[in-house]
């Protein structure tokens, strides 16, 4: 005899038909699938069972949803909003302004270009034309090529170009264009910084070649200060290049000058002597009276020779004999005092005094040492003077020139302000910025 199961299950069950035609119960899991996918009117009535009057649970599934979904888009909202936001402010902002302001506002710039360079004036110059050019910088040159870099982009540059034609009138702001256009009320160290902006100077050490480029407003404002630059470069080259050659023969002629005084000096003391002396040349003095004793012992010879046949002929005491005697006496008197004069050095009634030696042998020693001075000082004078020479050939050898190799140019298109180049370049500062403060952001919020 066969008994039929109870066809009731609890609140987590529900009765559902079997292959024999009985109810097989739901799963509570299986029950709330289908209130998440159906409507709760899909689903049959008779085929439920509850064995409880209410089922909770039931009523809590089909509800609770709700509220956690709405708080999960609330969220997404706010921190995508914020990050859309920072793109705007540091990305889209930036470069549509720029874009405008390139576009609209900026003012056309012109450049004027010009290549120059320092050279100086070789003693053995190359033959042919491109040897002078390829001749590299060196020593002094590579200094006065970088000195002309500094002065060119220095305060006394702005000073000077000011002064010629007017920074303010030059750089003045066209229409609404502030951001290129120079103020009026800039200091001096605005201006310079604003000057090393619209001139820029490229130096290659290599070649020694510089390359200078002038912006302004117009081409003819452009050409001009250019070569208002390259005339006040080729001054301060022209200086530099004076007072290296002053400086190369400062030395030189202080030399010529000493050598010219010691020789006045010397001349004078041979002038002296020779005013004291009475006499152009002791030497030849001295050969003179050489010749006179001569002839006076000539004669005192022939009178003794005279006398010693007259005392054969008569007596001594005749009178031809006693005025022999006399003239013996006197020219050997006279020998005596000549002989004297040659080597005694003292100073007698008859010698002549020149204030240091009377004798003919003091004289001549004095003469010969002021005579010796004398030539050495002439040839000191004439190497002085041929060092000068000498000097002034390597100075004007070693003379530096500007030599300009392109003059500024006019142009005939405006080449500045990049206006495509500059509007790339804020939008990708600005995608950098915004790409740093997400990636910070995200850092920010995973550590918390």
């Amino acid at each position: 005899m066969n008994q039929t199961a109870p066809n009731t299950v609890s609140g987590n069950q529900v009765a559902l038909p079997s292959e024999n035609g009985q109810a097989a119960p739901k799963s509570r899991n299986l029950r709330l699938l289908e209130s998440l996918l159906e409507r709760p009117a899909s689903v049959p009535a008779p085929s439920v069972q509850p064995a409880q009057p209410a089922s909770p649970e039931i009523t809590i599934d089909t509800v609770s949803p709700e509220p956690a979904k709405r708080g999960w888009l609330s969220a997404l909202k706010t921190r995508h909003m914020a990050i859309v936001g920072g793109f705007l402010a540091l990305v889209a902002v930036p470069s549509v302004v720029s874009t405008g302001y390139m576009a609209i506002i900026a003012a056309d710039q012109y450049h004027s270009f010009s290549s120059f360079s320092v050279r100086s004036i070789d003693a053995a110059p190359s033959s042919d034309l491109l040897g002078m050019f390829s001749q590299s910088s060196s020593g002094s040159t590579l200094s006065d090529s970088y000195v002309l870099v500094d002065f060119i982009l220095s305060e006394r540059m702005v000073q000077m170009v000011d002064e010629a034609f007017g920074l303010d009138t030059v750089f003045a702001r066209q229409g609404m264009d502030f951001f290129y256009g120079i103020s009026p009320d800039m200091p001096i160290e605005d201006r310079l910084a604003y000057w090393r902006n619209m001139v820029t100077v490229n130096f290659d050490q290599t070649s020694g070649i510089m390359d200078l480029q002038v912006k302004a407003f117009s081409p003819e404002m452009s050409q001009k200060v250019a070569d208002f630059v390259i005339a006040q470069s080729e001054n301060l080259i022209n200086d530099l290049s004076l007072t290296a050659r002053n400086e190369v023969l400062k030395t030189a002629r202080d030399e010529v000058q000493t050598a010219e005084d010691r020789l006045t000096q010397t001349r004078a003391s041979l002038r002296s002597y020779r005013d004291a002396s009475q006499e152009a040349d002791p030497v030849e003095g001295a050969k003179l009276a050489a010749q006179l004793i001569g002839s006076l012992e000539e004669q005192l010879v022939k009178l003794k020779t005279e006398l010693s046949t007259a005392l054969t002929q008569m007596g001594s005491n005749t009178p031809r004999v006693r005025l022999i005697r006399s003239q013996i006496s006197s020219l050997e008197d006279q020998i005596a005092k000549e002989r004297q004069r040659f080597g005694s050095g003292v100073s007698g009634k008859g010698g002549r005094s020149t204030g240091q030696a009377t004798d003919v042998a003091g004289r001549i020693a004095l003469y010969e040492s002021i005579q010796t001075q004398n030539e050495f000082a002439e040839r000191a004078y004439t190497a002085s003077l041929a060092s000068l020479e000498k000097a002034r050939v390597e100075a004007g050898a070693k003379q530096r020139y500007l030599a300009v190799f392109i003059k500024p140019t006019l142009s005939q298109m405006a080449q500045y302000p990049h206006r495509l180049l500059n509007p790339i370049l804020v939008t990708l500062a600005g995608l950098l910025l915004w790409g740093v403060a997400v990636m910070v952001f995200y850092n920010i919020r995973d550590r918390h």
